[in-house]
């Protein structure tokens, strides 16, 4: 059976505090653990103004306290704005806290602009030339104390030290992320939302080639869509709209916030019907059936064993409705 899980972008709309937005990340959580799914990711994100995502170790701390069954990671970690020790003491620190829960997805890109990414990594040829493969190889050095003898890094402990290591994935949106998560034996999560036509191609190809590894002896993969579910088509498309207008900031460089008030608006525009025609592959949306059919579609031609569901609805009523409909079209073991 299809397992699911949660990506949680952490929003922060107009008129949300960055307290009340974390604060409703953590009651969310409570839902997610009760309802049934998997596992709960946060994302990084930078210089966002509407998402209160800069940190996911610290959310990912505090959801974890709050929650008893849930795996709880980060979907995920931007390998390259950051040190590989700092990241492997991190979460050795959540593994030593919360043992069997945590979940470190690794990615390439910088979850921010050139700007901001050259601010969170101290130069321009550090956003420009980066060796992903030597940073993971650093990282796994430290997360399992495997440097060889002789290494320059040998003596150095990513303390605490912990049985055993988190759950290390690879998250991609792209050749590279399967091709890697395939050689190094690691579990892999295909962003469906930024790459929709290569989805399936890259899962399929992920567990054609996949290598058995200390970290996994067999292929899993999950894939995550940008989802909402309702049994209100208003709702259904106040989301669409939410979701395209906030894209089409992003892509146009505006990082403000975007409201439903706002997204209703946007509805009502010219531009609306061909931009919400030009998403419509990567929009989960519709009724539980309808998006439950969708999702098993791709998961069934990918061979994948898991989604993961991002619902970015502002409205935290509205996006719990959503949960629980999904919850209950996916058959998930509630309460555990």
């Amino acid at each position: 059976m299809l397992k699911a899980s949660v990506l949680d972008y952490v929003l922060s709309p107009p008129g949300v505090s960055a307290h009340e937005a974390l604060t409703e990340a953590v009651r969310s959580a409570v839902l997610v653990e009760q309802l049934g799914y998997e596992r709960l990711w946060f994302s990084e994100h930078h210089n966002s103004a509407g998402l209160a995502c800069s940190a996911p170790e610290l959310i990912i701390a505090r959801v974890a306290a709050e929650t008893s069954r849930l795996r709880v990671g980060a979907g995920g970690i931007m390998l390259p704005n950051h040190a590989p020790l700092k990241v492997a003491e991190l979460f050795h620190t959540l593994e030593a806290l919360y043992p069997g829960r945590i979940d470190l997805g690794l990615g390439r890109a910088p979850g921010t602009d050139g700007a901001t990414a050259m601010a969170l990594r101290g130069s321009r040829r550090a956003v420009v030339q980066v060796d992903f493969d030597s940073l993971a190889e650093e990282l796994f050095g430290f997360l399992d104390n495997s440097f060889p003898l002789g290494h320059p890094l040998a003596d150095i402990v990513a303390s605490p030290a912990v049985p055993a290591p988190p759950q290390v994935w690879m998250l991609g949106s792209s050749d590279y992320g399967a091709t890697y998560a395939a050689a190094h034996g690691l579990p892999f999560s295909f962003a469906q939302q930024i790459n929709p036509d290569a989805a399936v191609a890259m899962l399929r190809r992920y567990r054609d080639t996949f290598r058995p590894s200390e970290r996994a002896a067999t292929p899993y993969s999950s894939f995550s869509v940008v989802a909402f579910a309702s049994d209100d088509d208003e709702e259904s498309e106040d989301f669409a709209a939410y979701w395209a207008l906030t894209m089409t900031k992003l892509r146009s460089n505006v990082r403000t916030p975007t409201s439903l008030d706002e997204a209703r608006a946007f509805r009502t525009g010219e531009r609306y019907a061909s931009i919400r025609a030009a998403m419509a592959d990567r929009l989960f949306t519709g009724t539980p059936d309808e998006v439950g059919a969708r999702v098993r579609a791709v998961a069934e031609q990918a061979r994948a064993d898991e989604v993961v569901l991002a619902v970015p609805m502002p409205d935290p009523l509205l996006r719990h409705k959503a949960l629980r409909l999904l919850a209950t079209e996916f058959a998930l073991p509630a309460g555990g």
